[in-house]
């Protein structure tokens, strides 16, 4: 599958933890392109873990996104987003932007993400948390393109998501 994205779009990827959302980023995008929670989290307080540096985290997400929205730079933002309020935030800054968003959705089972999750040296999420995310995810994704998001697109195995390849249009 070919994920043909607008130049100077924001592009957001959504799915559980474990579902491979920064493998994806790091195999598709430059380093510059991606602004991560895991690595605001480490910025804001040396740790990618420190969930109590969440919120820093994502203002200082939100502040780079509106930066390089400005400047009409491809910018993906690489959390869970399963939440629509957390999506709707970063729609927001794209509209003030005028620029498009895409979603891409990796939607691997919850088993996938459970065993990827657990198989982490760096860190793991509770698989309590896994599986409310991915729970999420499922009741969401039909919505996305009327949330704001003008492609949307579902990896929903791994062989997709190995197989995508990402072109600017």
């Amino acid at each position: 599958m070919i994920l043909r994205l607008p130049r100077g779009a924001l592009v957001v990827l959504i799915g559980a933890s474990g579902a491979g959302k920064s493998t994806f980023a790091a195999a598709h995008f430059q380093p510059s392109q991606v602004l991560s929670s895991d690595a605001m989290r480490a910025l804001v307080a040396d740790d990618p873990n420190d969930q109590s540096a969440t919120e820093p985290a994502f203002e200082l997400l939100h502040t780079l996104l509106a930066l390089r929205l400005a400047r009409a730079r491809l910018t993906v933002v690489d959390a869970t987003n399963v939440e629509r309020w957390a999506r709707e935030r970063l729609l927001a800054v794209a509209r003030r932007h005028r620029r498009p968003a895409a979603a891409i959705v990796i939607d691997l089972p919850l088993e996938i993400c459970l065993e990827r999750n657990a198989a982490r040296d760096d860190r793991t999420v509770p698989a309590a948390a896994v599986r409310r995310q991915h729970a999420t995810l499922r009741r969401s994704i039909g919505s996305l393109a009327e949330e704001g998001f003008r492609q949307v697109w579902r990896l929903d195995a791994p062989q997709s998501v190995s197989e995508a390849r990402v072109e600017l249009a």
